[in-house]
C-alpha cells in the first residue's frame, strides 16, 4: 500500500507464488458448506547447549516442535467448534465474514536430544469440526507428519509433482472421531441395555481453555489449561 501510495503499481497477488513456496499446502476437506484447510507455518527452532559426541563437541537443533495454520471458511460463529486431538484449536477472525484461523504447535518426532525430552510426539493430528448444536463431529480429516504406512523413502522426488503426490499421502480427508449417537428412550428401552455404565451421551465439544503468551496458537505440549 504504501508503494502504491507513492506511485509504484505494486501488486500483492505478485506475491502469491512466494507465499504458496513459504507456507506449502497439507490439504484441505469440504463439510457441507464448511471449508478446512491446513498449511505450513513457521515454527523457530532452538539451538541447544554444546555436548560431546564421538566427533568432539557440537551444538544440537531442536527441530522436533513443528506448527501449522488452520483456516476454516463458511463457519457460523457459535455453533460450530474445531478440535485437535480433543482439544479446542482457538480461531480468530480475519475480517472476511466466516473465516476463522488458528494455530496448532506439536512435536513432530522426538530425537535423542531436544528440549522437553519427557514430551512425546502427537501426531497423527486429528481434526474435529464439531457441531454444539447437534452434539456430534460432522467431518474432519487428519495430518500424519511421515506417511502413514511407515514408508521411508530412499531417493527425493524427481519433480514437483512427485513431491506433491508425497504430501498428500500424509493428509487424510475420511478420518475424524465418531461421536456417539443418544438414541430417543422409548427406542432406547425396548432396543438395548447398558449394565454398569451410562448410554451415550452427545459430543460434547472440548471446553474453552485459558489464553497463554500466544491466544490463537494450540500448543499440545502444554496441558489443558482451565
Amino acid at each position: 500500500q504504501d508503494l502504491q501510495a507513492h506511485g509504484y503499481p505494486f501488486q500483492l497477488e505478485w506475491l502469491a507464488a512466494f507465499e504458496e513456496f513459504r507456507f506449502p499446502h497439507y490439504g484441505r476437506v469440504q463439510l457441507d458448506d464448511i471449508e478446512l484447510e491446513l498449511r505450513w507455518a513457521v515454527e523457530p527452532w532452538h539451538v541447544l547447549g554444546e555436548e560431546t559426541t564421538s566427533f568432539g563437541t557440537s551444538r544440537y537443533v531442536d527441530s522436533s516442535v513443528e506448527r501449522l495454520q488452520i483456516k476454516a471458511t463458511g463457519l457460523t460463529e457459535g455453533r460450530y467448534v474445531v478440535s485437535c486431538n480433543g482439544r479446542r484449536v482457538p480461531l480468530r477472525a480475519t475480517g472476511r465474514h466466516g473465516e476463522y484461523v488458528g494455530g496448532v504447535r506439536y512435536r513432530a518426532w522426538q530425537p535423542p536430544s531436544a528440549l522437553h525430552p519427557l514430551i512425546g510426539v502427537h501426531v497423527p493430528l486429528v481434526f474435529d469440526l464439531i457441531d454444539t448444536w447437534n452434539g456430534r463431529s460432522i467431518g474432519g480429516c487428519t495430518y500424519h507428519v511421515a506417511h502413514p504406512g511407515g514408508r521411508s523413502y530412499e531417493t527425493f522426488p524427481v519433480n514437483s509433482l512427485e513431491a506433491e503426490a508425497r504430501r498428500v499421502n500424509r493428509f487424510d480427508t475420511v478420518s475424524h472421531t465418531q461421536g456417539p449417537f443418544l438414541p430417543q428412550p422409548e427406542v432406547n428401552a425396548l432396543r438395548e441395555f447398558f449394565p454398569n455404565q451410562q448410554p451415550p451421551r452427545p459430543m460434547e465439544p472440548p471446553p474453552e481453555e485459558a489464553p497463554g503468551e500466544y491466544p490463537y496458537i494450540l500448543d499440545m505440549r502444554s496441558p489443558p489449561r482451565r
